[in-house]
C-alpha cells in the first residue's frame, strides 16, 4: 500500500492498494478514521487509478464533510460524556472533576488530552463493571475478566473462557447504550453466537435492545473523532 494526493483544495490523502483479486478499481471511506483507500488490479497503472479518484473527487469530498473532521481534545474541547456534551475546562488540585455540563481536567494543557483520555478509560471500566456484573447475575452466568481497549472494529467482545472485552468509549454514549453493549457481551457467556436463543438472551437480561442498537449503528462512529 502506498500513500499519496489528489489534488484540490485542501488535497486529500488516498491510500492506494494493489490487490491481486481485484477486477476493477474502488473507492473505500472509512468512517473510523476518514481515510480514503483506492483498490486496483495488481497490474493496473497507477495513473488511471488516480483518473478514476479524480472523476470521483465531488462524492469523497462530499463524503469527508458530512463524516466531520477530527478533534484533537484540549482545554475549550466539548464532547459527549454519558450522552449529553461537557465542555473541558482547566481544573485545580490532582484530579479529574466531572461536573453537570463541564469536566475540570489539572496539569499542563499540553497534557489535558492525554490525561482526559486515562481518566475516561477507568471510568468506563467501573461502570463497564458494574452493569456487567449486574447482567451476569440475571444470566446465571459468570464472567473471568474484563479488559479496556480502544477498538475501532467492535465495541465489545467475549471469548470461550469469558473473558470480556470493550472500548472504553463506550462512557461517552448514552448510559443505555453502554448498557445495552455490556448486556450483549454478557449473553454471549451461554450463547457463543447471534442466534434467536441469544438474542432472546439479551432481551430476558436487558430488555428491548433495537433503540441502543440503532444508536451505535448511526451515531458510534463519530465518537472516534475525538483524538486524546
Amino acid at each position: 500500500m502506498s500513500d499519496t494526493f489528489l489534488p484540490g483544495d485542501p488535497p486529500i490523502p488516498l491510500k492506494l492498494r494493489r490487490s491481486a483479486r481485484a477486477k476493477r478499481i474502488s473507492l473505500r471511506i472509512s468512517q473510523l478514521d476518514g481515510r480514503v483507500t483506492l483498490t486496483m488490479p495488481k497490474r493496473l497503472a497507477a495513473r488511471e487509478a488516480l483518473a478514476f479518484a479524480q472523476s470521483k473527487e465531488p462524492w469523497i469530498r462530499q463524503h469527508l464533510e458530512a463524516r466531520g473532521a477530527d478533534v484533537t481534545v484540549g482545554l475549550g474541547t466539548e464532547l459527549p460524556l454519558g450522552g449529553r456534551l461537557v465542555q473541558v475546562v482547566p481544573g485545580r488540585g490532582r484530579s479529574v472533576q466531572l461536573g453537570r455540563d463541564e469536566i475540570a481536567v489539572p496539569g499542563p494543557e499540553d497534557r489535558v488530552g492525554k490525561r482526559l483520555g486515562a481518566y475516561l478509560r477507568e471510568v468506563a471500566r467501573d461502570r463497564l463493571a458494574s452493569a456487567c456484573d449486574d447482567y451476569a447475575a440475571r444470566l446465571g452466568h459468570s464472567y473471568s475478566r474484563i479488559t479496556m481497549r480502544d477498538t475501532r472494529s467492535r465495541w465489545g467482545s467475549c471469548t470461550s473462557d469469558g473473558a470480556l472485552m470493550f472500548s472504553w468509549r463506550l462512557i461517552m454514549t448514552p448510559p443505555e447504550v453502554l448498557d445495552y453493549v455490556a448486556a450483549h457481551e454478557v449473553a454471549h457467556l451461554a450463547e457463543m453466537n447471534h442466534s434467536p436463543a441469544f438474542w432472546a438472551g439479551v432481551e430476558r437480561i436487558y430488555g428491548p435492545y433495537k433503540e441502543p442498537r440503532n444508536w451505535l449503528r448511526t451515531e458510534g462512529n463519530a465518537l472516534h473523532r475525538f483524538r486524546f
